[in-house]
């Protein structure tokens, strides 16, 4: 004999499952390659994992950390700063500025061009977070 506890939990249990069942995939973060091979990743959560091995995040507040300590911070507007000063940014259209000039993009597809040549690529990682990688050198691959 069935309670009404019991058939609630069942229901309850039905609904959690339709939702699961229905909902959008979450992203698996982006993968980071140069010269052709993968060396690292940005995970969901903002970690940077390079060979396999944390070495930073990307925080929500905007905020770079390499082995915990902040070094950097990414900008509402695409502006990338570096100890307390800013060292470019990232334009609307994928255009990397560093000290007024275009010294690479990332590109809708995730290539990563520097003075015209396809240096590596960052799919499915924000621009201004694909340039602090390659561009500004807060992460060694």
């Amino acid at each position: 004999m069935r309670t009404a506890c019991s058939v609630r939990r069942r229901v309850l249990l039905a609904a959690a499952l339709a939702v699961v069942c229905h909902a959008p995939a979450i992203k698996a973060g982006g993968d980071i390659r140069k010269g052709g091979s993968s060396v690292g990743r940005v995970e969901n959560d903002g970690s940077i994992r390079i060979r396999g091995t944390v070495v930073g995040r990307f925080e929500k507040s905007g905020a770079i950390r390499i082995r915990g300590t902040v070094v950097g911070r990414i900008e509402s507007g695409g502006s990338i700063r570096k100890g307390g000063s800013t060292v470019g940014r990232v334009e609307s259209n994928g255009n990397v500025r560093a000290g007024g000039t275009v010294v690479g993009k990332i590109e809708s597809n995730g290539n990563v061009r520097k003075k015209g040549t396809v240096i590596g690529s960052a799919r499915g990682i924000l621009p201004a977070r694909a340039a602090a990688l390659f561009f500004f050198g807060f992460v060694k691959f």
